[in-house]
């Protein structure tokens, strides 16, 4: 390229580079990326945490309560279904009923019925022999085919009074929803002790349960248990007892990408709001 003069060419030298830089934006239609900052992998939806189905596979880890946890169904409600007594001893591989078997009825045949209502009746005995037994026998151990008592609060008394397991800032509520929280989430820093919210049994203690990370189950009497969630240490084992405000855990993110406390409270296998007891 010639120019005649020095001003003409230097114009033109800068509307080429500006055209270039407008061809350069015109090929940009697409926006950067966005990196959500408070993205978490708590979830308490029914699909990871329930079971669904008539029966269910015992994997390793696992117990009644913590199957029951799952399930939404009273303890002893799966322990009837399934002829299980005190201490509800399960091990990996047996099969549980979740529900109770509908049998067929015979229109044609009378006695068929009348046979079947008798079968019920014993049966209905038969159970209540059993429940009456199991009262004298529960939480023993079994050492020698009898059951040796174990030390224990009384546990068919009302809980005298519930206390918050860890103080900090509530970051996420109950919902009653299928989907929603069931419990709720304290946030804290890790290693923070974690407290009994009243008086129990430990009658859970481990991670078999996905998406709880470290758990423990206490049961407080026959219709109230509570959950400690996502740990990083726990301080106690199953079967033993604990007093209400007793450190039974260390604050962690196991399960979760937050450190925090996941607390819930189930009345006869349901979840309840925690914030309806706690003080």
């Amino acid at each position: 390229m010639e120019c005649s003069k020095g001003n003409t060419c230097f114009k033109l030298l800068i509307l080429m580079f500006s055209a270039l830089i407008l061809t350069a934006c015109a090929e940009r239609t697409r926006p950067a990326p966005v990196v959500s900052l408070n993205s978490s992998t708590t979830n308490y939806s029914a699909t990871k945490t329930t079971i669904s189905g008539s029966s269910y596979k015992v994997k390793s880890g696992e117990t009644l309560y913590s199957i029951a946890w799952r399930s939404g169904q009273d303890t002893r409600t799966l322990a009837n279904l399934n002829n299980l007594k005190s201490p509800y001893k399960i091990f990996p591989g047996q099969i549980l009923q979740l529900q109770s078997k509908v049998t067929k009825t015979n229109r044609s045949g009378a006695k068929s019925n009348k046979s079947t209502n008798t079968s019920v009746k014993n049966k209905q005995k038969t159970s209540s022999k059993n429940v009456a037994k199991q009262k004298s026998q529960e939480y023993g151990e079994e050492s020698g085919g009898k059951f040796t008592d174990v030390k224990v609060p009384s546990l068919t008394q009302k809980v005298k009074k519930w206390v918050w397991p860890v103080k900090g800032k509530i970051i996420s509520n109950f919902s009653s929803s299928a989907q929603g929280n069931k419990g709720i989430d304290i946030a804290g820093n890790k290693g923070t002790s974690i407290k009994a919210a009243a008086d129990g049994l430990i009658v859970y203690a481990g991670n078999a349960l996905r998406g709880y990370g470290n758990l423990i189950i206490i049961k407080h009497n026959d219709d109230y248990l509570s959950a400690y969630a996502h740990n990083d240490t726990l301080l106690v084992k199953e079967q033993q007892t604990v007093k209400a405000n007793q450190v039974i855990a260390k604050m962690g993110n196991t399960g979760t990408n937050k450190t925090m406390l996941h607390f819930e409270i189930r009345f006869r296998g349901k979840s309840v709001n925690p914030k309806r007891y706690l003080p």
